[in-house]
C-alpha cells in the first residue's frame, strides 16, 4: 500500500476508533450510541457528559498530544546522533524537570501545611518543572555551540542527567516518607490530571515545537548519512544541531512538565514507523511518527485503564511492559536494525 494512503487515511482512521474505544472504557459505562449522540452536540445524562468531556476526552487528547510530541524527539535524536538507543531524554532534559520538582516537594520540610499545599498544586508543579528542565536546556545549548561534533554532546547530555538523577536521590534521602511517595507518583507520569486549560497551553508548546521541526526536513535528512555529508550539502551544522535541540527540549521539556516522565514512547516509535514505512527520508517519517506515535500511546491508555476496572496502572508501566517485548520482537523479525539508517 502506497505511504501517502496510509499516513492520509488508515492511521487518521486508526487513530480516531482508538480515540471512540479509550473514551467509551471506564468504570461507568456509556453507551457508543450516547458517545456518539455527544460528540455531534447531541444531549445526554448529565453526568455521563461530565464524565465524558471533564475526564476521559481531556485524557484521551492528553494521550494523542504526549505520544505524538515524545515520538517525534525520539526520531529527531536517533536522527542527530545516529543511535538507535537515543532517545528524547537523553539530554537530560527530563533530569532538569525531575530536579525542579523533587526542590519544590522537598520545600515541605521547611514551610507550613497551607503554604506547602499551594506549592504542590498542578500549575506551580508544571512550573517547577519547566525551570529544571530549561536550566538544563539552557546548558546544553550552550555546550553545543562549543564542541564540535553531535557524539560529545550526546555524552555531555548524559552526564548531565546523572548529575541531576544523582542530586535528586540526595534530595529523596533527606525527604519524608509523605513527600517522597508525592514526588514518586509524579514519576509514574499521569495522562489524567490535566484539564481542558492545561490541555491548551501543553497544546500550543507542541505544536511550536512540532512546526520547528518541519522546517528542519533538509538538515535531519542531510544528517542521517553523516555530518560532513552534511557539510558538503551546505548545511550549517551548528545552526541545525541547536535549533533540533530546542525543538526537542521543547516537545520533552512541556510533556515532562504537566504529564510528568513518560518512558518508551519516544525510543521505540522512530524503530516501528522505519520498519513498517521502510523510509528514511523525513517527510515520511515526520507525520508517520506524529500518528504512530498518538496510536500507540492511546493503546497504552488503555491498557492501563484496566477494562471494566475501577483502577488505573502508571502509564509508565504499561508503556514500558508492552513496548519492550513488541520492539525486540521487531528487532529479531527483522535481524539488523542499523539498515534503517
Amino acid at each position: 500500500m502506497n505511504n501517502r494512503l496510509i499516513i492520509g487515511v488508515v492511521l487518521p482512521i486508526a487513530l480516531a476508533i482508538l480515540l471512540v474505544v479509550n473514551v467509551s472504557m471506564g468504570s461507568v459505562s456509556i453507551p457508543f450510541s450516547d458517545l456518539f449522540h455527544s460528540f455531534f452536540g447531541g444531549e445526554i445524562k448529565e453526568s455521563w457528559g461530565n464524565i465524558l468531556w471533564y475526564f476521559r476526552m481531556p485524557k484521551a487528547v492528553t494521550a494523542c498530544i504526549v505520544g505524538a510530541g515524545l515520538a517525534v524527539c525520539g526520531l529527531q535524536m536517533q536522527t542527530l546522533f545516529r543511535n538507535p538507543l537515543a532517545g528524547p531524554f537523553v539530554l537530560g532534559i527530563s533530569s532538569g524537570a525531575s530536579m525542579g520538582v523533587a526542590l519544590l516537594i522537598l520545600a515541605g520540610s521547611f514551610i507550613g501545611g497551607f503554604f506547602h499545599q499551594w506549592l504542590t498544586g498542578s500549575w506551580v508543579i508544571v512550573m517547577a518543572a519547566s525551570v529544571g528542565s530549561f536550566s538544563v536546556l539552557m546548558i546544553v545549548v550552550l555546550m553545543s555551540v562549543r564542541v564540535k561534533d553531535s557524539m560529545s554532546l550526546l555524552i555531555i547530555g548524559l552526564m548531565f542527567g546523572s548529575a541531576t538523577g544523582a542530586f535528586v536521590s540526595i534530595l529523596q534521602y533527606f525527604s519524608s516518607a509523605e513527600e517522597v511517595q508525592l514526588f514518586l507518583i509524579w514519576t509514574f507520569g499521569s495522562l489524567g490530571g490535566l484539564n481542558w486549560e492545561e490541555i491548551r497551553v501543553m497544546s500550543i508548546l507542541i505544536v511550536i515545537g512540532l512546526g520547528m521541526n518541519a522546517l528542519l526536513l533538509k538538515p535531519l535528512n542531510a544528517l542521517l548519512l553523516g555530518e560532513g555529508y552534511a557539510q558538503s550539502m551546505g548545511i550549517n551544522l551548528k545552526k541545525s544541531r541547536m535549533y533540533i535541540i530546542i525543538s526537542t527540549s521543547l516537545l520533552a521539556g512541556s510533556i515532562t512538565a504537566f504529564c510528568g516522565p513518560i518512558a518508551f514512547i519516544g525510543l521505540a516509535t522512530p524503530h516501528i514507523v522505519r520498519i513498517l514505512f521502510r523510509s528514511s527520508d523525513h517527510k515520511i517519517l515526520i507525520p508517520a511518527t506524529v500518528l504512530v506515535g498518538a496510536i500507540i500511546m492511546l493503546v497504552c491508555d488503555i491498557v492501563a485503564q484496566l477494562p471494566w476496572s475501577e483502577f488505573t496502572l502508571p502509564i509508565n508501566a504499561v508503556t514500558s511492559i508492552l513496548g519492550a517485548p513488541f520492539v525486540i520482537w521487531i528487532i529479531l523479525r527483522n535481524r539488523n536494525i542499523s539498515k534503517s539508517f
